[in-house]
């Protein structure tokens, strides 16, 4: 008797994967992606589109805010003589309370408790007093001490000048500034250093990596990191700061437009000009800090720092490429 034959298992898999037969897979079906949809967000893009053009159609035909007269004092001598003085106000301002700033946050770490008590005590005054007290206490120390000696400490003086002659108007603002800004600095730059793992000095030291070059090449670009973000705004903050030396008739930004409208009357005019001035500055300014934290955060993160309106005038620039190469 013969046995009964079976299908082949190829003739079997052959049959199945055959369009049509019973138990054949259906082709896949393409996906179809729908974009997500975001009302809320359009809504307010037309909001705020229609705030914006609201604010440069006042800007621009109201004739209270006198554009002429603007462009005529904008870069007029005495406005460019006053914007140099805010200047070099800022800047000694910085210098002073930066090396000085250092010197405190060094000695708040330090074991000796003398250095720590005067570093705190140093911050806790020159944080609470107001900077406009400091400016004139720096301005009338004459009252204080008619002359200044310098000697043997205790001892006899082998030279005195007047307190007068030595801090004037625009000294007593440098260091009304420095000193006030230096107890701010203090805070940032021990922050910034506290922020390093203590670790990695330990294993350095391990390593036998001298002392200077663990904090020239291990703890200083790591503390920059947090450091220069807030001394950047720090000084953006003293840039605006330094018109608070108006109190003593120094002839920086502000109070020379107030000496320029008060003669003429034209208020709105003169203060935009100085308005135009300090943001330029604190643009400047701010171009500068992202310069630097680009520098010391290479490697820290992979997102691309750079400014959105520089990412955007790239990519245009990218796709009118593209197209360029497609038409070729």
């Amino acid at each position: 008797m013969t046995p009964p034959t079976s299908t082949p298992p190829q003739v079997g898999a052959a049959a199945a994967g055959t369009p049509g037969a019973p138990g054949a897979p259906r082709a896949a079906e393409p996906v179809k992606v729908l974009p997500a949809r975001h009302p809320w967000r359009w809504a307010a893009t037309a909001v705020v589109a229609v705030l914006a053009a609201m604010a440069v159609n006042a800007l621009v035909t109201n004739p209270a805010w006198d554009w002429p007269t603007v462009g005529q004092f904008l870069f007029s001598a005495t406005i460019l003589e006053s914007l140099w003085l805010t200047v070099r106000l800022t800047l000694a301002g910085t210098a002073i309370g930066l090396v000085l700033g250092t010197v405190l946050a060094l000695m708040r770490m330090s074991a000796n408790p003398l250095l720590r008590g005067v570093s705190f005590a140093y911050v806790s005054v020159f944080r609470s007093v107001p900077l406009i007290l400091q400016l004139l206490f720096w301005y009338n120390l004459a009252i204080l001490y008619d002359r200044i000696g310098f000697g043997v400490p205790f001892g006899p003086q082998f030279w005195t000048v007047s307190t007068q002659d030595l801090v004037g108007p625009v000294t007593a603002a440098f260091l009304g500034l420095g000193l006030h800004q230096a107890a701010y600095f203090a805070e940032i730059v021990r922050s910034g250093f506290l922020a390093v793992d203590p670790g990695q000095r330990e294993a350095a030291a391990a390593l036998g990596i001298p002392r200077a070059r663990q904090f020239r090449r291990i703890q200083l670009p790591q503390a920059l990191r947090v450091i220069v973000p807030t001394t950047g705004n720090e000084v953006i903050g003293l840039l605006k700061g330094t018109s608070v030396v108006y109190v003593m008739a120094l002839p920086e930004l502000f109070y020379q437009v107030q000496v320029v409208y008060n003669r003429t009357g034209q208020v709105i005019p003169l203060l935009l000009v100085a308005a135009v001035w300090y943001f330029a500055l604190t643009t400047a300014l701010s171009a500068l800090q992202w310069l630097v934290e680009r520098h010391y955060g290479r490697g820290s993160t992979r997102e691309d720092r750079r400014p959105a309106l520089l990412r955007a005038l790239r990519s245009v620039r990218a796709g009118r490429g593209h197209r360029a190469e497609v038409a070729r």
